[in-house]
Formats: structure tokens, C-alpha cells, sequence
């Protein structure tokens, strides 16, 4: 097949870029890596980037298409010629770049230091045996584990564009698959950490994480599950807790938000009174509804009898959002493959079948 695309290429010493244009033969089976490798080896040897194992677990080929990251390896080049399109290859974002496709990763890899990704066991003495773990205590991060570290996440992340010092999805990501790991006996001191001013709760969800991430880990739903197991253990100081905390609340008494309390719940008074001018401009819009009697939405004891439940069952925390992982999980399923409820395979969070008899 014909194939056409267009590279940014960049050179660091003069910091030059130019999208130049490429025209090549390809078989038909080529991903975006094979199609790179042909003009490096048949076109220009200078073209730079990265790559290694060429099966979707390295994470090595980590770059931007069309303005979204994706894996090089991964990207398979016959729809995009059927289709008629020249994409547009470059580096990935938030990092910088070293030459053409290549990102220096080293800002990439301090913050997943940051979060101190071993063990703390507690002890300082050797076991004389394994320590056996679980199948089940291994589902709750089983998707967290699935991290290649290919950095496409933190390439789409907004909040790392606005504040380079945000920790960032894929460590954040990484920081729960310890505080989730019942063998480490550091996870207060870890969620303690982790709610810098720069760290949980800086993240805007805007989900990008979660839509390019090429391995399902998900990064958005690791972050709220660390933000869930930080209320859950009274580390609530920061700002974004209190609205967290706010939200269910307001959700569990009333069944919706109560938006024209959540100033004063989230910020304090005095936040409230300085927006005062604010509040009666919206008043006067008719955007602030009288606060007595308060609105209780229907069928709201729905509502409170969900909260309970998952008071009931221990599911406070992340294991609340581990839960509903679980049940997705099994409606994707059911809806692709015709899957039943009773299935045998394990889903995230859940108990592995047991054996009859």
C-alpha cells in the first residue's frame, strides 16, 4: 500500500522544527513502527525516536498522531490508508523534546520516583516463607499493574500543561497500586503524601488520561480512588476533599447538589461572603434557588439506601469505585460477547468463583 504521512521534526541544538512529507511502499499489515522503521532505513537515518519491543508492552513508541498519543506499535496504517488521510506525526507533549519523536522522559520519571513505587512491608526482617496474597486482594489493583509506562497519559494531561508540577495520572496511578496493596503498611503516610497542593486532587478530570491510555489502566479512576481512600481516612484538609465531601453529602441528604452551600462548605465562610456580590447577581438571573425549604429530589431514599449499602458492605473508600469497576466490567461484557452475570472470569474487585463441591 501507499503510504503517506507528515513528521514534525526537531532539532534540539538549533531548535528548528519543520513538518516535512513522506511517501512510501508498505505491506499492508505495517503499523505506524514498521512504516518509521522503512523510512529510517530507506528514506532519512536521521529521523530520531524511540521503540524496542514492538508488542504493546514496552511502552518505548510512545508518540502523538493527529494530536492524541498513542503507541507507534499499536497504530495499524491499512485504515488510515483506506480512508485517504496523511496524519500528522509528532512527539508527545508535556515533556521535552530531545530530537524529532524523542521526549526526555527524565521529569516523566522523577515523579513516578516521587511516589516511592516498592513495598513497605513494615518490618525490617526477612520472611522465612512467601507471603501469600489473594487472588482478590491482587483484582482491587489489577488494573493499575497493567502501567507500561509509556507516558501517553501524562502527554494528554491538561493539568500537568497549566501546572508542570502536578504529579501527574501515571505516577498518581502508581501511588495506588501500593496504597491499594494490602502487603504495604505505608499507606497513610503515602496518601498524607500524596495530598500535596500538587498532587491528588489537582487533577481537573477531564478523563483524557483514561481515553488514551493504550493499556486500560485507566489513570482518572486510580486518582479517584486515592482521593476516596483519602476522605475515607480523614485526610480531607485540602479544598478539593471538602468538595468531594460536600458532594455526598448534599447527594445522600437531598439526592442532588445543593450548588448555593458549596462555597461556604467547600472554602469557608469568609470565601462565601466575598462572593456575596456574586451570589445576588446570580439571584437575580434567577440562578439561586430559595434555600427553604430546601428541594428534595424524588425517589431520594434511593439515594440514602445506596449510601448505606456501601456502608454495610465495607465499601467505603476506593473499594466503593472498585466495586462499580467490577460491575462495568461485567455490562461491557455482557453487552460485546453476551457474557452472563454468573461468568467465571474475574473481574476487578471480585472474588474468584469457588470451586463446587
Amino acid at each position: 500500500m501507499e503510504v503517506k504521512l507528515k513528521i514534525w521534526r526537531y532539532d534540539a541544538y538549533s531548535g528548528d522544527r519543520e513538518l516535512r512529507d513522506y511517501e512510501l511502499e508498505a505491506p499492508e499489515w505495517a503499523c505506524l513502527l514498521d512504516v518509521l522503521d522503512l523510512i529510517k532505513d530507506q528514506q532519512d537515518g536521521t529521523l530520531a525516536y524511540r521503540k524496542s519491543c514492538r508488542m504493546m508492552i514496552c511502552g518505548s513508541c510512545g508518540m502523538r498522531m493527529d494530536g492524541r498519543a498513542i503507541l507507534a506499535c499499536k497504530e495499524r496504517m491499512k485504515p488510515i490508508v483506506d480512508r485517504g488521510h496523511v496524519p500528522v506525526i509528532s512527539a508527545m507533549g508535556n515533556m521535552p523534546i530531545v530530537k524529532d519523536l524523542v521526549v526526555d522522559m527524565d521529569p516523566f520519571w522523577s515523579k513516578i520516583r516521587r511516589m516511592k513505587p516498592w513495598l513497605e512491608p513494615g518490618y525490617d526482617e526477612v520472611l522465612e516463607r512467601e507471603r501469600i496474597v489473594s487472588q482478590q486482594q491482587m483484582n482491587a489493583i489489577q488494573k493499575e499493574a497493567l502501567c507500561i509506562m509509556c507516558g501517553c497519559c501524562v502527554s494528554e494531561c491538561n493539568s500537568m500543561e497549566s501546572d508542570p508540577e502536578f504529579f501527574g495520572p501515571a505516577a498518581l496511578a502508581k501511588g495506588f497500586r501500593f496504597v491499594g496493596d494490602t502487603r504495604d503498611q505505608a499507606s497513610i503516610e503515602r496518601l498524607e503524601d500524596y495530598n500535596d497542593e500538587h498532587g491528588i486532587w489537582d487533577c481537573t478530570r477531564c478523563y483524557f488520561c483514561n481515553e488514551r491510555c493504550p493499556k486500560g489502566v485507566d489513570p482518572r479512576d486510580a486518582i479517584a480512588k486515592l482521593g476516596a481512600e483519602s476522605v475515607k481516612e480523614g485526610i480531607d484538609r485540602d479544598m478539593g476533599a471538602k468538595h468531594a465531601k460536600w458532594f455526598v453529602k448534599s447527594a445522600e441528604t437531598t439526592g442532588w447538589l445543593r450548588e448555593t452551600e458549596l462555597v461556604p462548605k467547600t472554602q469557608g465562610i469568609v470565601a462565601a461572603v466575598k462572593q456575596t456580590k456574586f451570589a445576588i447577581g446570580l439571584a437575580k438571573k434567577g440562578k439561586v434557588p430559595p434555600p427553604i425549604p430546601p428541594h428534595v429530589a424524588a425517589d431520594v431514599g434511593e439515594s440514602r439506601a445506596l449510601r448505606q449499602l456501601v456502608r454495610e458492605q465495607g465499601r467505603e473508600g476506593a473499594q466503593g469505585i472498585i466495586q462499580g469497576e467490577r460491575g462495568l466490567a461485567r455490562i461491557e461484557h455482557t453487552d460485546a460477547g453476551g457474557a452472563r452475570r454468573d461468568a467465571p472470569e474475574v473481574t476487578p474487585g471480585e472474588e474468584p468463583p469457588k470451586a463446587e463441591g
